[in-house]
C-alpha cells in the first residue's frame, strides 16, 4: 500500500491535539484537559428547529451556497456584531465547520510555491491545510511577553516576495490571546504595504472576557483583502453539527464555492436550520452569555491554580484555554504530558503541537466543569511539586 500514497501525506504529522486524548480515553479514572469543545448541550430551542425541520421533512440539498435564510441571519449578525457588511447572496458561503473554511480559502488562493504566514503557537490545521495545496507555511512567532500578540516587526522580518498571505487566529487557540484595535490598525500597515490577503479565523469571536472582539475586515483598507471566517461550533456548543461559513469578497467567495460545491456540495440541512435559530432568536445573547460566564469563573480558577504552584501562566483574555509555561520543570512539553499523564492521570496538550514556538509550554482547556478543573489541578500541582527543578 505504501506506494500508492502521497508522499505529501505520508510525511505529515497526525494532530498533536488528539493522541494524550485517545489514550486517556482508555484510562480509568483519568481527567482530560485535552480537547477544545464546549461541555454545555446546544441550546435547546437551536436542537428543536433542527427537529422541527426533520420533521416537516426538509431533507434535500440547499443550495451549494447555503440556504439564503441562514446567509441573511449571518449577514445581519456580522453586521450588529462586529460593523462588517457582507451581501448574504454573493458574499456569504456557509461550510462544513470553520475548519472547511480553512481549506477551502487556502486552496481558493495558494499557487504552489507561495509563501503563507502562519501566525503560532496557533490551531494545528494552519500549516498542514497549506502544504497540502502546495504552498509554503512561514511561522510568525508570538511571545508570552508580548501577550502573544502579533507584532508589526516580527511580521515584517518574514515577508518576501513569496509571500501571499496571513493566517491571523484570533481569540487565539491555544494561547486565549487576542488582538485590540491598535494592534490590528499596527499589523494592517505591513499587511497592506506588502499587498497581502487575510485569512481571519475568528471562531472565538463570542469567547472574550474583557474587550468585545474586533474583526480585521473592520479597518481601513482591509475589507477587500480579507476572508472572515466563523462558525457555530465554539458560541453556541454546536461542535458536532458541522456549521460554519466564510465572507468576503464576492469574487474570491465564488471561487471558494466551486470547490465547496465538488467537495462538500453543501452543509448539512438541519444544521442549516439550527444555525438560523441560533442567529436569529431572541435568546442569543443569553445564550453566549452563559457559557461564557461560566467559561469565565473556570479561566480564573484554572490561571490562579497554575500560578499557585509555581508556574508562569498567560492569563487568557478570549477562547478556553490556558496556556502555562512548564519550563521550570526541566522537561519538554512532551515529556511533561506523557509523564502527567501516566503518573496522575491527567491529559493536556503539548504547546509544540502548535508550533515550535510553542515549547516549554502545554494547553489546557477549561471547557470543562469547575469539579474536574479543580480534581485536574490537584493532580498537577502533586506532579509539578515532584518534578521542579528551581
Amino acid at each position: 500500500m505504501n506506494k500508492y500514497l502521497s508522499d505529501n501525506i505520508k510525511n505529515m504529522p497526525s494532530s498533536g491535539i488528539r493522541k494524550f486524548f485517545d489514550v486517556a480515553n482508555m484510562m480509568e479514572n483519568a481527567i482530560s484537559l485535552g480537547v477544545g469543545e464546549p461541555d454545555f448541550e446546544t441550546p435547546w430551542h437551536v436542537r428543536e428547529a433542527a427537529i422541527s425541520s426533520l420533521e416537516k421533512g426538509h431533507t434535500s440539498y440547499s443550495s451549494n451556497t447555503g440556504m439564503i435564510e441562514l446567509r441573511r441571519a449571518i449577514s445581519d449578525y456580522l453586521n450588529e456584531k462586529y460593523s462588517i457588511s457582507y451581501d448574504p447572496e454573493h458574499q456569504i458561503l456557509v461550510t462544513i465547520g470553520a475548519s472547511e473554511g480553512i481549506d477551502i480559502s487556502l486552496r481558493a488562493i495558494v499557487n504552489p510555491g507561495d509563501e503563507v504566514l502562519v501566525v503560532e503557537p496557533s490551531y494545528v490545521s494552519y500549516k498542514p491545510c497549506v502544504s497540502m495545496c502546495g504552498g509554503v507555511p512561514v511561522p510568525v512567532t508570538t511571545y508570552e511577553e508580548n501577550d502573544f500578540k502579533v507584532t508589526p516587526a516580527e511580521l515584517e522580518s518574514k515577508i518576501t516576495p513569496k509571500t501571499k498571505a496571513i493566517i491571523l487566529p484570533y481569540p487565539n487557540n491555544p494561547t486565549g490571546g487576542i488582538m485590540e484595535i491598535d494592534d490590528l490598525a499596527a499589523i494592517s500597515k505591513v499587511i497592506i504595504e506588502h499587498d497581502l490577503f487575510v485569512i481571519s479565523d475568528e471562531i472565538y469571536s463570542e469567547l472574550t472576557y474583557e474587550t468585545k472582539h474586533v474583526s480585521i475586515a473592520s479597518l481601513p483598507g482591509m475589507y477587500e483583502r480579507t476572508v472572515v471566517l466563523n462558525g457555530f461550533s465554539k458560541a453556541f456548543a454546536m461542535t458536532g453539527w458541522r456549521l460554519g461559513y466564510a465572507c468576503g469578497p464576492e469574487e474570491l467567495i465564488f471561487n471558494m464555492n466551486k470547490i465547496h460545491q465538488y467537495i462538500a456540495m453543501c452543509a448539512p440541512t438541519p444544521s442549516q436550520y439550527a444555525g438560523i435559530e441560533a442567529l436569529t432568536s431572541e435568546q442569543r445573547e443569553e445564550d453566549i452569555a452563559v457559557m461564557r460566564d461560566a467559561y469565565n469563573e473556570r479561566r480564573r480558577v484554572m490561571v490562579d491554580g497554575f500560578r499557585q504552584m509555581g508556574l508562569s501562566c498567560f492569563e487568557p483574555r478570549g477562547a478556553f484555554y490556558v496556556f502555562p509555561c512548564i519550563k521550570k520543570t526541566g522537561m519538554t512539553s512532551n515529556e511533561f504530558c506523557e509523564k502527567l499523564l501516566y503518573d496522575e492521570k491527567v491529559a493536556v496538550v503539548p504547546g509544540n503541537a502548535f508550533g515550535e514556538s510553542g515549547e516549554g509550554f502545554v494547553r489546557c482547556s477549561y471547557a470543562y466543569s469547575i469539579e474536574n478543573i479543580e480534581r485536574a489541578l490537584y493532580r498537577i500541582w502533586t506532579f509539578v511539586k515532584k518534578n521542579m527543578k528551581e
